[in-house]
């Protein structure tokens, strides 16, 4: 029994609801003979990956569904061996390099010169090269950023590249500039109230209006996570009617917290206190950027008018801090002390450099 995120996840670009320019465009490059390499960027739950599943079924047919999940083992220079799973099938492979950290390149560049150096094999395939699907890639690091912008000039016969990245602006421009970019918007209320009564529909159940607005506005442009929370709802009340509950994460929850302490006391204490619970989200693979991101808008719903430009303008600043240095943490608390500061200065007109001092 699959959720109904993957259960009614469209299959061709037929079956997508939403961004029917877009669906042509793709449509016409798989029918191209010229397919170039792509970069999909948009929001996440804007469903870039359901576009790039359903490309690829036009450019090499229903073959490319049948997929197994391989786990590699690849050596670092120090010989650290390193454990990634990667799925493929006869036409394709999909990985993310980003999950074995500073090392990424070294799977970028294993991966891609054994793809590129093989032959299509399969006879009654449409398309004479294999695809290497990257996920994450605006995760990637520089190092393995410039290995994947040689392997795309060298190989450019034999293989074509599509990656999927949240936002461009980490990807260095050599990258860019070698892809055609595809922006995948996230779907607006009508989009996503067309997809969620679709879902009810096949589900044989009437989606109310006000249900479906409610898990609108909860998901915020996440159509992922509007299916998500539509299932969970469903199951909870089956006619769907009365005040409903939408639970939150507990990381979410847990952010929330953390930008309450910090408006309630701006102290050391408060900050080893702080500095503790980062560490905690950290553990949990909840990433960096997404902290910062759901803290800051937390205290932005907090403060005082005046402070508001301020907290996100910190926040931007030591979130590219973060992509340039290996110590999250480091960041996070420079943030988190800067954010204290402007905060009891703002109410108290007190200078705090004592309050802070090594």
């Amino acid at each position: 029994m699959s959720l109904w995120v993957d259960k009614y996840r469209p299959r061709t670009l037929d079956s997508l609801h939403y961004h029917a320019e877009l669906t042509a465009r793709l449509r016409a490059l798989a029918s191209s003979g010229d397919f170039p390499h792509m970069l999909f960027f948009g929001p996440s739950g804007a469903g870039k990956k359901t576009r790039v599943a359903c490309t690829l079924r036009e450019l090499f047919g229903p073959g490319v569904e049948k997929i197994k999940i391989d786990q590699r083992v690849f050596m670092t220079p120090s010989k650290r061996k390193l454990d990634v799973n990667i799925v493929q099938s006869n036409f394709h492979i999909e990985i993310t390099p980003s999950d074995v950290g500073m090392y990424d390149r070294v799977v970028i560049q294993e991966i891609l010169k054994e793809i590129a150096q093989t032959q299509q094999v399969d006879l009654n395939a449409k398309q004479r090269f294999k695809v290497v699907v990257i996920s994450e890639a605006d995760s990637l690091s520089r190092d393995a950023q410039a290995a994947l912008r040689r392997t795309m000039e060298k190989y450019m016969s034999n293989m074509r590249i599509i990656l999927c990245a949240n936002s461009t602006s980490t990807l260095i421009a050599p990258i860019k500039s070698r892809c055609l970019l595809i922006r995948v918007a996230a779907p607006n209320e009508d989009e996503m109230s067309r997809c969620l009564n679709e879902v009810a529909k096949k589900e044989r159940f009437d989606l109310p209006p006000s249900a479906a607005q409610e898990i609108i506005q909860d998901s915020n442009g996440n159509l992922r996570k509007a299916l998500l929370v539509l299932e969970t709802l469903k199951m909870q009340s089956p006619d769907l009617t009365g005040p409903l509950t939408i639970a939150k994460p507990d990381w979410e929850t847990y952010c929330h917290k953390l930008a309450d302490m910090i408006l309630q006391e701006q102290t050391p204490q408060r900050v080893l206190d702080v500095r503790t619970k980062l560490y905690e989200l950290l553990a949990h693979c909840i990433p960096p950027d997404v902290i910062i991101k759901t803290i800051s808008n937390r205290l932005v719903d907090n403060v005082a008018e005046p402070l508001k430009a301020d907290v996100i303008h910190w926040a931007a600043f030591y979130q590219v801090r973060m992509r340039l240095g290996s110590k999250k943490i480091f960041h996070l608390e420079a943030w988190v002390i800067k954010v204290m500061s402007l905060y009891k200065h703002f109410f108290y007109d007190v200078d705090l450099t004592g309050d802070f001092e090594d």
